[in-house]
């Protein structure tokens, strides 16, 4: 989980973290990106809550309007780091369009 945060907390300098309901959400000024959730399984379980709003090609984004990436190891997180990275950078740029409607 620490390789996957350091990852999205650095992909963008406008990425935050915080810690609400006992998740921890990764968030910027477009909103929230993601949350870590499924603690209990093994590796990183990410839920996207607008991922459905990113038009990137992500082969490891899964899901309709809410989507998650499953992470199972640190090797596995190495792999994807581009691809997370390119994700986080594709939603900070999104702004304010992140947070309106979808039509």
């Amino acid at each position: 989980m620490r390789r996957v945060r350091d990852v999205i907390l650095g992909a963008d300098r406008s990425m935050s973290e915080r810690v609400q309901y006992g998740v921890t959400f990764s968030s910027s000024k477009s909103g929230d990106f993601a949350a870590f959730v499924r603690y209990r399984e093994p590796g990183v379980n990410l839920r996207l809550m607008r991922g459905g709003r990113l038009r990137g090609r992500y082969p490891h984004l899964i899901g309709g309007t809410v989507k998650r990436v499953r992470i199972s190891d640190e090797k596995t997180a190495r792999a994807r780091a581009a691809e997370l990275k390119a994700m986080v950078k594709e939603w900070c740029s999104l702004g304010t369009a992140a947070k309106a409607p979808r039509r």
